[in-house]
């Protein structure tokens, strides 16, 4: 299959490179200097400011709405529309921790503290230190805390040690995955309260005390709003949505891709973040949906580039991996959750055929 074409990720569960790579640090400077000369890497600060209203807006109007049809069964609807809104707000986040909004640090910070913490009860703080390490070394099972074993595991070796209720749950995961998604909006608060526990001084101060506002004032707009068995119901189904949402932009990215050696030769740069993630094809309502994550490979080798950015960056990355003759993967989007779940069946197919 042509390198600039879709192509299939290795056996799932297994490690090393699928090629010889040499050992250069080289290939990724040309493209640098292509990049940074198109512009691609200069702030958009009024794109940012425009979404960043645009949300706050949207996020004014829900409000508005639950305050008028809080006493109607007619309010869940709203659910949904807060549940993409919120993932809106966590893309805005996410940028901020990858310095793509502003140049200033203390600015990112505060965007980030305030979409984050604030605004969805998920600690900025945390997010950052697990997101930066994920990106540092992609797909690393001892260096990515993203393919770290947990609830799902992603290698054969990882599954060779589940026993019990976690055995039972890698023999099933690729059905259970959705479904498990379903619980991230609140497992992405509670890692923000646990990861704080070990935190002292100003940092503990003002993202707990931001943590506790949400959590405050999440539970008195749902209580102020509508009736007990309304807000309960509109608040599982909102954190639900939310979970799921934030599940399908980001399952896709790296799930079932190359998995490097520890014991390989190091990579560089380009190899070791090209060869580790997947795009998803798709046009503006992809773009909107995935948040620009669907250009996962242009963000992993620019993760300061502005978001509206990436999709002008395609194109030359793509023909610089051709040059390279470096596989460039690329795919739609059910075909991307396909190779993911494929990828998570396959690693637990010994449990299953020994159980």
């Amino acid at each position: 299959m042509s390198p600039t074409g879709d192509t299939t990720p290795p056996h799932p569960g297994k490690t090393g490179a699928r090629r010889s790579e040499p050992h250069t640090g080289s290939e990724f400077t040309p493209l640098l200097r292509d990049v940074r000369q198109q512009g691609l890497l200069d702030r958009r600060t009024g794109w940012y400011a425009r979404t960043m209203a645009a949300n706050a807006l949207g996020l004014s109007a829900v409000v508005t709405g639950m305050a008028l049809t809080g006493d109607s069964w007619w309010v869940l609807a709203l659910a949904p529309v807060l549940a993409v809104l919120c993932a809106r707000t966590a893309f805005i986040g996410h940028d901020a921790g990858h310095a793509q909004i502003s140049g200033s640090r203390v600015t990112n910070r505060r965007i980030g503290l305030v979409h984050g913490n604030l605004l969805l009860g998920m600690s900025y703080g945390w997010w950052n230190d697990k997101h930066n390490r994920h990106h540092a070394n992609p797909n690393h099972i001892d260096k990515d805390p993203d393919v770290a074993a947990d609830v799902l595991v992603f290698t054969s070796g990882q599954a060779a040690t589940r026993t019990g209720f976690r055995g039972l749950l890698t023999r099933h995961q690729a059905w259970l995955f959705l479904p498990l998604t379903l619980l991230e909006g609140l497992a992405l608060k509670v890692y923000g309260f646990q990861y704080l526990r070990g935190r002292t001084g100003r940092e503990r101060l003002v993202e707990g005390g931001l943590l506790v506002a949400h959590a405050a004032g999440y539970a008195t707009l749902l209580w102020s709003t509508m009736p007990l068995a309304h807000a309960l119901v509109f608040a599982a189904l909102h954190q639900a949505l939310f979970g799921l949402h934030l599940g399908l932009a980001f399952a896709p990215n790296h799930k079932g891709m190359d998995m490097p050696d520890p014991r390989g030769a190091k990579r560089g740069h380009l190899r070791r973040q090209v060869l580790t993630s997947r795009n998803i094809r798709g046009g503006v309502l992809t773009d909107w949906f995935l948040g620009g994550l669907n250009y996962q490979i242009e963000h992993h080798l620019f993760p300061g580039m502005p978001r509206p950015n990436l999709r002008h960056a395609r194109s030359v990355v793509k023909a610089h991996c051709h040059d390279l003759g470096v596989p460039y993967t690329e795919t739609g989007f059910a075909d991307s959750y396909r190779q993911a779940l494929r990828h998570l069946h396959e690693v637990g197919e010994p449990l299953r055929a020994g159980g």
